[in-house]
């Protein structure tokens, strides 16, 4: 059954920035990514970061396409026809396709809006008994 992590940002760091810590830290435990973003221009963002994060640390990804060969793969709208390992999310809903894969990372703003649409998706996994662990990440 698949894993649900809660990541509650404490502080006031740019999400996108804590998600490319989070995808460096779990792509050098060798797994494979799918970021399932809010928009495109989520995307674009998310992409453009990634290319700068780390200077003398390249992170392998790409854009889905229908050739994309990338560890990391982000997409808003695409269902992913591979990277069953590791689902990163940071749309407000919970995407149809989550329980195909092994672990999933909900990203928690600190914007009380989006708080409250992480205690819904919270309530959802638990309802369903899906394995849930929250993390609460200072600056």
């Amino acid at each position: 059954m698949t894993q649900v992590d809660f990541y509650q940002i404490d502080s006031s760091e740019d999400p996108l920035v804590f998600t490319c810590r989070l995808i460096e830290k779990v792509y050098r435990l060798g797994h494979q990514i799918h970021v399932h973003t809010s928009s495109e221009a989520e995307a674009n963002s998310l992409d453009a970061l990634l290319w700068g994060f780390k200077a003398a640390a390249f992170i392998p990804h790409a854009r889905v396409t229908a050739d994309a060969r990338a560890p990391i793969l982000i997409c808003h709208e695409a269902i992913p026809d591979r990277h069953q390992d590791v689902l990163i999310n940071l749309n407000p809903g919970i995407p149809e396709f989550f329980s195909r894969f092994n672990r999933v990372a909900e990203i928690v703003p600190k914007d009380d809006e989006k708080r409250a649409s992480a205690r819904d998706s919270f309530r959802f996994y638990k309802a369903r008994g899906y394995a849930l662990k929250y993390h609460k990440m200072a600056g």
